[in-house]
């Protein structure tokens, strides 16, 4: 197909149009992302562990945290994201896959060389800049490596990554801390001394690298659907796509970002909610609470597309929307409830549902997205929807926790309190905006 790239593996054209990769190409690719998008979540989930040493440490709030976690992390995330995103849809998505994993992996080893504010702030900024090139590209290959029907559960082994990569970096802190404190000082070659939360930074880095090179082992998938013999959408058609079906995409991509900042923002401070709430360690909290993300985070992400899949087998077209608005329907009373919790165990076992019922959530309404949108439009369209929830979720959410903490409690022990009411307020609203775009997504498809 011309302008269309190459196999990755210098032994061949790309496939025809219409014929889909093989099944085994198709799941390897699939674990691939899934490990790539693990990887950016360890990154994510890392500063979120360390929130207490590196206040200590740096003597900054918990504004300043939010700041660290949302605000450097987004800023470059939004703006390479939009440009690469044009970009992947007219070139091989595989290598800005690579390019990015090797990006953000320096910039998460050189979080562990910030001695201040400020230097952690820069380092943050590196991994956003490569995490934004990462999922637009990935959303972009699933899609054409699996046909719609086996979709969603190709999206659901991605969102995997989200658990995996959030539980590994709690897990690993937490052993790490085991044997050394958190703002312990050791000796490291070619280093120097470092802190032990710099040392984590340091080390989690690493992997990254190694997968950059993993990832060009995948071969770049024939372009499938609507659209796929443009050598790229113009702006003009795309915004003309985008206001013909506005109500759908604006429910969609809106709920899912209040979804997303209720996620992010606990996320962030259940660590922290969890040591200054009942006296754990930074330790104990990696070590118990990881193992709860990966398993209740994946065994609902695998659930979620298998549902969904199931709806639409059984004649329910908008099956993947219905298994996505009944997971949301189910995070109210869990998201707002948890932080109130008399114990730790009760806290943990809300905790452990809503992470059973984000991971539900992603695989349909994620599917949706990228069947509703033609194919060269759908990595801009996946920017686009990465934008909306990272502005909204990524940088909103941890924020707005710290800033009702510092600002309307006035009290750090107060953080339970901070959490519920922010939940309080986002996961009603998640659910109204996502039943409206499924109204509209009903509408489109009964009229063809």
């Amino acid at each position: 197909m011309q302008g269309e790239a190459g196999d990755g593996s210098g032994q061949g054209a790309a496939q025809k149009a219409g014929a889909w990769p093989s099944a085994g190409r198709a799941w390897w690719a699939a674990i691939v992302l899934m490990l790539a998008n693990t990887l950016a979540f360890v990154d994510r989930q890392a500063l979120a562990l360390l929130v207490q040493p590196i206040k200590q440490d740096l003597g900054i709030s918990d504004t300043a945290i939010s700041l660290l976690y949302g605000l450097s992390f987004t800023l470059f995330y939004i703006a390479v994201g939009l440009p690469i995103a044009r970009l992947a849809d007219r070139s091989n998505r595989r290598n800005i896959v690579a390019l990015a994993i090797l990006v953000w992996s320096v910039a998460t080893s050189l979080c562990g060389m910030a001695r201040s504010f400020a230097m952690l702030f820069a380092a943050r900024v590196g991994v956003g800049a490569g995490e934004g090139g990462l999922t637009p590209a990935a959303y972009s290959l699933l899609s054409d490596y699996f046909p719609k029907e086996r979709l969603p559960l190709a999206m659901s082994i991605y969102q995997i990554g989200i658990y995996l990569g959030n539980a590994s970096a709690l897990v690993i802190g937490g052993l790490v801390f085991t044997h050394i404190q958190p703002t312990a000082e050791v000796l490291v070659p070619l280093f120097g001394a470092m802190k032990g939360w710099q040392l984590v930074f340091l080390l989690l880095g690493l992997p990254g690298i190694v997968l950059a090179g993993v990832t060009l082992t995948l071969r770049e998938p024939a372009r499938q659907g609507v659209g796929v013999q443009e050598a790229s959408a113009p702006l003009a058609q795309f915004f003309a796509h985008i206001a013909q079906y506005r109500r759908a995409y604006l429910g969609i991509m809106l709920g899912f970002a209040l979804m997303v900042l209720v996620g992010n923002g606990t996320a962030v401070w259940i660590p922290a909610f969890l040591e200054r709430s009942f006296g754990w360690s930074t330790a104990v909290v990696g070590k118990v609470y990881g193992p709860v993300v990966f398993l209740c985070g994946t065994a609902g992400a695998l659930s979620g597309g298998t549902v969904a899949a199931w709806l639409r087998r059984r004649g329910y077209a908008h099956g993947n929307l219905l298994a996505s608005l009944g997971g949301f329907i189910a995070l109210v009373p869990v998201t707002i409830g948890f932080p109130l919790m008399p114990s730790a165990e009760l806290a943990l076992t809300l905790i452990g549902v809503m992470n059973f019922l984000a991971g539900f959530n992603f695989g349909g309404g994620l599917a949706t997205l990228q069947e509703l949108t033609p194919n060269r439009m759908r990595a801009l369209m996946s920017a686009t929807y990465m934008l909306s929830i990272n502005l909204i979720g990524a940088a909103l959410g941890p924020t707005a926790i710290a800033l009702v903490t510092d600002y309307w409690f006035h009290d750090p022990k107060s953080l339970n309190l901070a959490i519920s009411m922010v939940c309080a307020v986002a996961s009603p609203l998640a659910v109204a905006l996502l039943w409206m775009g499924m109204r509209d997504y009903r509408r489109i498809l009964a009229t063809g």
